[in-house]
């Protein structure tokens, strides 16, 4: 994981109505070119990077919980300017609220956090180039074989304390 030597970093919505800040380096970051991706974003790809939600702190307004249909056909909740919609993070229904995949290009420095992986190549523009020094796979992967240890050991801990309340 490319990591960033400051400890919080600050983003939000286009019109400034919402502003959050991250506590920390996130998880992983993934660059995703599935077709779901590519319709929700009108883009080619999007860049999400995966963090601890009590590390997503809210500094400004409110989101909006928008509930949308995803690939795995569990949905996501995407959380949004209610202003000017702009889509900030989402939770999937995989690991519930306890991850945000915070749209890195909602951060005032997106440059901080390239992706750790390119996935769902297999459907990417082929226009699009992936550099040769990240790591890049058809569809999605193994984290155990991706994530760095650290990075491991943060999920581990989480999912241990979403357990714990939940048990």
């Amino acid at each position: 994981m490319t990591a960033a030597k400051n400890s919080s970093f600050e983003g939000g919505c286009t019109c400034r109505a919402v502003r959050y800040r991250i506590t920390s380096a996130p998880l992983f970051v993934h660059c995703c070119h599935c077709r779901w991706c590519q319709r929700e974003t009108g883009a080619s790809f999007a860049l999400n990077a995966l963090i601890e939600a009590d590390r997503v702190i809210l500094l400004k307004g409110e989101v909006e919980i928008v509930n949308t249909p995803s690939n795995s056909g569990k949905g996501q909740k995407i959380a949004r300017c209610p202003a000017c919609r702009i889509a900030l993070w989402s939770n999937y229904a995989g690991v519930g609220d306890a991850i945000r995949f915070v749209r890195v290009g909602t951060l005032e420095q997106p440059d901080r956090f390239p992706p750790d992986i390119h996935i769902f190549t297999s459907s990417k523009q082929p226009w699009v180039v992936l550099p040769a020094d990240v790591s890049a796979v058809a569809e999605y992967y193994d984290r155990k074989a991706y994530w760095p240890g650290k990075s491991l050991e943060r999920r581990a801990a989480l999912l241990a304390a979403v357990s714990k309340q939940h048990g």
